[in-house]
């Protein structure tokens, strides 16, 4: 048995790893709370900031200036936040590998929607800029295996 990695945060503190079986090789993989292996979090996490990274580009090019990116507080987090002339766009960003499981844009539901206007209404709080109005995107991205990613824009859905 390798000895244990040092938790990086993500881990479950005092959880058990479990082992897993690589040829003749055992090796212990660290999981997080929801049972998913450290390697699959960390690929869902980099698939997650490749499509952030598509849609920031993709809404600078249609005209639009960034404010924050991955912007934090309390009661959540809102993926990007930009300005389309005097309106503020709070834009969440949902990427996948594949529909197996639907489209990304399939993934965000009225509470969702909800979770963003109150996190509007935070950014706005917290920053001290009182825009015209607030606008709430989505940008899905579609990364398939082989390909150029696809990315799908829908303004104002709440």
């Amino acid at each position: 048995m390798s000895p244990r990695r040092p938790q990086t945060g993500r881990e479950a503190p005092g959880r058990p790893t479990a082992p897993v079986r690589l040829g003749d090789v055992t090796e212990q993989t660290e999981r997080v709370s929801d049972g998913a292996p450290v390697e699959q979090v960390a690929a869902k996490d980099a698939l997650g900031a490749y499509g952030e990274r598509l849609a920031a580009d993709h809404l600078a090019a249609a005209g639009m200036t960034l404010l924050a990116r991955n912007w934090r507080c309390p009661i959540g987090e809102i993926d990007i936040v930009a300005r389309d002339g005097d309106v503020l766009v709070i834009c969440e960003v949902k990427t996948r590998s594949s529909t197996a499981f639907g489209h990304p844009l399939e993934a965000v539901s009225a509470r969702k929607a909800a979770r963003l206007r109150r996190l509007a209404a935070a950014w706005i709080t917290a920053t001290g800029v009182h825009p015209a109005d607030v606008r709430i995107d989505l940008v899905g991205v579609l990364r398939p295996a082989r390909g150029a990613a696809a990315i799908e824009h829908v303004r104002g859905v709440g």
